[in-house]
């Protein structure tokens, strides 16, 4: 049924790899006028994670030297862009959220912010907190006693998980992350070396967020954060945006219709890839364009925009598996708050086989000496994509891009890697599919 209604369901129940250019793509501005969330809702997160800098930069040193904020790098990698397309014109960079502090994924910017945002309502409720406080006093003994009282859970396929589990620990919730059986052991062993419970499940991600939704449902001192239909998560993640703006502008970059951005970000369920998204396009309007980069095997976003079924379709509904060598990305079905909110913003997508994660990886590290997982190192398959496909070439004509791509800044966004044991590093470079 979805095969005949929809002739790129066909290819994404082959598994081939593909380009899909979004039908509704509309201009930012009416687009973003559509929506129920603004500039004013991602203004209130900025302000709220920077109320918590200084708890921040108290309690985990590494975020010290930015003032308590959770940010990472943007580098030019020439090198790769050399090894991946030399012929593809612009600059190529990378946004290192692979390098966040404390969780080292970009989990930690929407997976944080959200239990930052409960911890400060809990707080200001029961009298630990009023305005003005220095918010550094939430690392007392008295605070941790006081969250003590709490619960905080999440469904994860690891990094959402270790975001959530390390900041609720911190803090002194009771932290439980709920995830399937398949999930890499070392963020299992990771989170339980941090006093967090981990719960396993056999089944997809999907089982493990239905199970730990439904245990906390049960408690009613416990918060869950929910990854599929969290607003706040959505907007932890698109304060990521006006961060980037600031260190484009340091390093001289322009972003204008005669200087576009393209920004290419792995999506599993979708909330991150949203978020940052979202963000930009607020910023940036019609001048960035935004792709999405999933694998063969659980394209679940992909799915759900092209069908329209949101999360009413999963990747196993066309035959597909949902499994992946991308673990971040291992999702079967998309959110649908996240595919809704997008489906005007977002420029097209990507997909990719899991032997090409492990080319790209050992590329990233030959070439620039820059470590990421491979679900992360799925962002390089938009600007290969975006010149070596004909879709590619095509949405460049179509948008009349073409004069401008000399002028054009490519950011492929690397979700995750920091915390990859040295042992795990090695096995990824040496994978060969």
């Amino acid at each position: 049924m979805y095969q005949s209604d929809f002739p790129i369901v066909r290819t994404l129940a082959a598994a081939r790899e593909c380009a899909w250019l979004n039908p509704k793509l509309s201009d930012a501005k009416t687009a973003l006028s559509k929506l129920a969330i603004g500039e004013a809702d991602v203004e209130d997160a900025r302000a709220r994670l920077a109320r918590f800098a200084p708890y921040l930069a108290a309690r985990f040193p590494e975020t010290r030297e930015a003032g308590g904020l959770i940010e990472s790098p943007l580098r030019e990698i020439p090198r790769m862009k050399a090894a991946l397309a030399p012929d593809m014109p612009g600059r190529l960079f990378a946004k290192l959220d692979s390098d966040l502090p404390i969780a080292g994924s970009v989990k930690a910017r929407g997976g944080i912010y959200e239990v930052l945002k409960h911890a400060e309502t809990l707080a200001r409720e029961g009298g630990l907190l009023r305005e003005g406080d220095d918010y550094a006093k939430l690392c007392s003994q008295e605070a941790r006693a006081f969250f003590s009282n709490y619960a905080v859970q999440v469904g994860s396929t690891g990094n959402l998980g270790l975001s959530i589990g390390t900041m609720s620990a911190a803090l002194g919730f009771r932290a439980i992350v709920h995830m399937s059986a398949d999930a890499k052991q070392w963020k299992k062993d990771l989170l339980r070396a941090k006093g967090v419970t981990v719960l396993e499940y056999e089944g997809d991600y999907s089982a493990a967020v239905a199970e730990g939704r439904k245990r906390s449902d049960a408690d009613p001192a416990s918060h869950f954060v929910d990854d599929e239909n969290s607003l706040d998560l959505f907007l932890g993640y698109a304060v990521a945006a006006k961060r980037l703006d600031a260190q484009l502008k340091a390093l001289g970059v322009p972003v204008d219709a005669a200087h576009p951005l393209f920004v290419y970000i792995p999506c599993g369920v979708g909330g991150g890839p949203g978020g940052v998204a979202f963000g930009l396009k607020l910023i940036y309007g019609d001048s960035v364009h935004v792709f999405f980069v999933e694998p063969v095997q659980a394209p679940c976003m992909l799915l759900g925009l092209a069908t329209g079924l949101h999360n009413q379709i999963s990747v196993t509904d066309i035959g597909l598996t949902g499994k992946t060598h991308a673990d971040g990305l291992a999702v079967g079905r998309a959110s649908g708050f996240v595919g809704r909110t997008v489906e005007e913003l977002l420029s097209g997508e990507f997909t990719l086989a899991d032997a090409r994660l492990y080319d790209y990886l050992r590329s990233l590290t030959d070439s620039e000496g820059v470590f990421a997982e491979p679900s992360a190192c799925a962002a390089f398959a938009g600007p290969r994509g975006l010149f070596a496909l004909p879709e590619g070439r095509e949405y460049i004509e179509a948008r009349g891009l073409a004069p401008h791509m000399e002028n054009a800044s490519h950011i492929a966004w690397l979700t995750g890697g920091a915390l990859v044991p040295e042992e795990a590093r090695k096995a990824y470079l040496a994978v060969s599919l």
